[in-house]
């Protein structure tokens, strides 16, 4: 990865950065996680309150399932740390890190709890700034929340602060809540930068059931009537070239949100099915009515016999 290019670099893979990476990477933006170093999570015996985990999960398991969520969205993780972060006279960022790597990115996501250091040098460091005495008794710094938006924007173009390095997000969920509207807002500056208009930058990643299509699918002009519905202003100036630009990428996302019943099962399948992959045989096996076991042992051998 020396010397590569990348849309966003997010610095920390912890819940807030994972969740920020999530979203970008969904939405097509070649996204790098770089994770290593101290962390807030690694200090917690064990993870309660993280919902969706009735019963808990370990930290170690967590990490690697938020991790591969982001690697199925597309993302990379990558275990080094980022020692600097610079502006470029060409505008966007150059992300050095531990073991040598340089990544030329145009947009930077903190999302580191303890670690700032790398953010040094960026804006007005006691704008940018501010410490923080924790419960240990020791005295961190970390980004003032003065210093952000409401959506993780700072004032250097192209750098967002998410999570607990600005305050936002002292729990895991909270954490990881405030990283996905970090990344949200990523993917909205993104399209506003290609030219989309406000009702059309804000981007949802959603499935919505094929069957709640109230057209024909193969209808182009009902598809392109509902965009000029409810996406372009009643009165604009938008160049009509470019309005067709965006009308054409704006309508092919609008279809890739629906799915069908068909996929949505198969995708249902996929997951349990990888789930569990990830669980121990032996658990497996003891939480298995004894009776079922034995069926599916008589079925596949006759289904070996009769081979």
């Amino acid at each position: 990865m020396s010397n590569d290019n990348v849309d966003v670099v997010v610095v920390g893979g912890g819940p807030a950065g994972s969740a920020a990476a999530l979203y970008t990477a969904q939405y097509g933006l070649d996204t790098v996680v770089f994770d290593r170093g101290r962390s807030a999570l690694s200090q917690c015996a064990y993870l309660e309150n993280y919902l969706g985990f009735p019963w808990g999960v370990d930290i170690q398991t967590f990490y690697e399932l938020i991790h591969e969520h982001v690697e199925e969205a597309g993302g990379a993780v990558v275990s080094d740390m980022v020692l600097s972060v610079d502006e470029r006279e060409t505008g966007g960022f150059r992300v050095e890190t531990q073991e040598g790597r340089t990544v030329d990115t145009d947009r930077v996501v903190a999302a580191t709890t303890y670690d700032r250091d790398y953010l040094e040098g960026l804006d007005d460091e006691d704008e940018m700034f501010e410490s923080h005495q924790h419960g240990d008794g020791d005295v961190h710094e970390h980004v003032s929340l003065d210093y952000v938006d409401e959506e993780g924007r700072a004032p250097v173009d192209g750098l967002y602060v998410a999570g607990a390095q600005v305050g936002r997000g002292t729990q895991a969920l909270t954490a990881a809540g405030n990283g996905m509207e970090v990344g949200m807002a990523v993917v909205v500056d993104v399209r506003r930068d290609q030219g989309y208009w406000e009702k059309v930058a804000a981007y949802r990643s959603w499935n919505w059931p094929r069957s709640t299509v109230d057209h024909e699918w193969d209808d182009e002009e009902a598809w392109n009537e509902r965009f000029r519905t409810h996406r372009v202003p009643e009165d604009h100036d938008i160049d009509p070239e470019h309005l067709r630009e965006i009308q054409e990428q704006d309508v092919e996302r609008m279809k890739s949100s629906y799915m069908d019943r068909e996929e949505a099962q198969r995708r249902e399948e996929r997951a349990k099915r990888r789930w569990a992959e990830r669980l121990d045989d032996e658990l497996l096996l003891d939480v298995l009515d004894d009776e079922r076991l034995r069926e599916y042992v008589q079925e596949l051998e006759e289904t070996s016999v009769a081979n």
